[in-house]
């Protein structure tokens, strides 16, 4: 079965999405460090809070991914746009920042959702795709930690990696919109047809 137009947006919108996240937990160390006033010591204790996140994404994204699959995508990418806008806000409040870390872990939620609809666009290529879906992870991984990274040595400040992740989030976002509306008219020229 040869792929549809659409096929593709799982591992763009997952580029995105992550890439989002990670353009900003990158460089968490130095914020706390240098924005928040923490000491080192207290870094692996915050750093914990985003693992602890992750583990909640993880759990409320795959249960969400399996009653509203689509919807789930596009909701855990506003959510990421509005977590990483926060960071410049929270990020001179030690509590505030600490529960934006925590925050910033569960957009892992988007993971789930992406890989059961990569799986369920695949058709036969299911291992290929799940390859594809690890090569946009670690895409992301370099692209958000790039980027993020691109915006400091600008002199943009610690901080602007929330806005970098913004940007990347409403990519995500764009992708995915652009996505549905071209599915909705594949959908309604095939009834057309039929």
């Amino acid at each position: 079965m040869p792929p549809k137009p659409t096929d593709a947006m799982p591992s763009v919108s997952h580029t995105c999405g992550c890439a989002s996240a990670l353009s900003s937990r990158s460089y968490v160390k130095p914020l706390l460090i240098e924005v928040t006033g923490l000491s080192v010591d207290a870094v692996p204790l915050v750093l914990a809070l985003f693992g602890t996140g992750m583990v909640v994404g993880n759990l409320i994204g795959a249960r969400l991914a399996d009653k509203w699959l689509m919807r789930t995508i596009g909701v855990v990418l506003a959510w990421s746009a509005l977590v990483l806008a926060a960071i410049p806000f929270t990020a001179p409040h030690p509590a505030a920042i600490c529960a934006n870390v925590f925050l910033l872990g569960t957009l892992v939620a988007i993971g789930p959702a992406l890989q059961i609809r990569l799986m369920d666009t695949a058709g036969h290529a299911q291992t290929l795709a799940a390859a594809l879906n690890h090569s946009a992870f670690n895409t992301a991984n370099a692209l958000g930690a790039w980027l993020g990274g691109a915006a400091i040595a600008a002199g943009l400040g610690w901080t602007s990696t929330g806005w970098v992740g913004v940007l990347l989030a409403f990519g995500g976002l764009a992708v995915f919109g652009a996505s549905m509306a071209l599915r909705r008219r594949m959908q309604a020229r095939g009834q057309a047809h039929a």
